[in-house]
């Protein structure tokens, strides 16, 4: 897999080729009957007061045909979206690459994603273009979270895991001037249950979701992709989590910087995701290619944002193949 990242700086033409297979995948979402996006959202003019004005698809282990609104309401079956796509862009790149051509169906071992990051050698430049964070929607994505969502985005075995993972790294509850910050926050964290600290902070974009988040000490409704500056002074906490929300920022070399900022020296960012994304606000990058991939692209946000130790990656996913699965890829802030 080292190669096939080191061949990444040398490849510019095949990842402007990506952006065609996105248009591609995009053209072929719209003719369908369940992929209508965008006349779905016209059908009503009162669409965007509704939490199921904007429809979204949702790929997941479990369903991964399913087509779901925005608040959470199954509407009908779809192609798995990277059928359409075709082989992951590190595949393209690499013959031994550990990616499947048809990734939504082919479930990548977990040993593939935790090797991923290992010993990579990374290219000298940022490998990726403006377009590779291009999204079918593009519309403010103050809109798009306008209403509440009370619902999870990952399902009861995925959420376990997490949680599990949270209980194994967070620092004890409690803890004398610990601070946290959960980034793209909601209405839930995934957190230990009863976790406290003195502080945890949450940044999302709906103020009712995270009026409702238990966890939190504080919060402010921040939308990462129109300024990615954090209000926060250096050094100011222990541990930044981020909960299936990767995938949708466009901004994320900068978002990565102001990570880095605000943690304090041997702080730790934990950057999870699954397999599950509102697809219309999800990156280009993200829907052409597949978990794997998805665990290097992460972990190319800690590298090229400097000041990290090198990411690693894990596959806590709980039941691999039957329910969502659930990877981390994760770096602490250098001393």
């Amino acid at each position: 897999m080292a190669s096939a990242a080191s061949t990444i700086a040398s490849a510019g033409l095949l990842l402007q080729h990506r952006r065609i297979l996105y248009s591609i995948s995009a053209l072929a979402s719209s003719s369908s009957a369940h992929l209508s996006l965008s006349a779905k959202s016209r059908a009503s003019s009162s669409s965007s007061s509704s939490s199921d004005g904007v429809t979204a698809i949702v790929a997941s282990a479990s369903a991964p045909g399913a087509c779901f609104t925005s608040s959470g309401r199954r509407i009908g079956w779809i192609l798995p979206r990277r059928l359409l796509i075709g082989a992951s862009f590190i595949g393209l790149m690499d013959s031994n690459a550990a990616t499947s051509s048809s990734p939504a169906i082919a479930k990548s071992k977990s040993s593939e994603v935790e090797e991923v990051l290992k010993n990579v050698d990374w290219p000298s430049d940022y490998p990726y273009k403006k377009e590779d964070f291009q999204r079918y929607d593009e519309s403010p994505d103050t809109i798009f979270y306008s209403s509440p969502r009370f619902v999870t985005h990952i399902d009861d075995a995925a959420i376990s895991a997490l949680t599990k993972y949270y209980g194994s790294v967070f620092p004890p509850s409690n803890t004398a001037g610990v601070a946290l910050l959960d980034l793209c926050s909601s209405w839930v964290s995934h957190y230990p249950k009863g976790y406290k600290q003195d502080r945890i902070v949450g940044l999302g974009l709906n103020e009712q979701e995270l009026q409702h988040n238990e966890v939190l000490t504080e919060y402010a409704v921040k939308d990462l992709n129109a300024n990615p500056k954090l209000r926060f002074e250096d050094n100011s906490f222990d541990l930044i989590t981020n909960v299936v929300s990767v995938d949708y920022l466009t901004r994320p070399l900068e978002v990565f910087k102001e990570m880095n900022r605000v943690l304090k020296p041997g702080g730790l960012a934990c950057m999870s995701f699954s397999n599950r994304c509102f697809w219309t606000k999800a990156i280009s990058i993200w829907t052409s290619t597949g978990d794997v991939d998805h665990a290097w692209i992460v972990g190319s946000y800690f590298h090229y944002a400097g000041g990290f130790e090198p990411p690693q990656a894990l596959d806590i996913s709980p039941n691999p193949g039957k329910t969502d699965p659930m990877y981390v890829v994760y770096s602490k802030k250098l001393q």
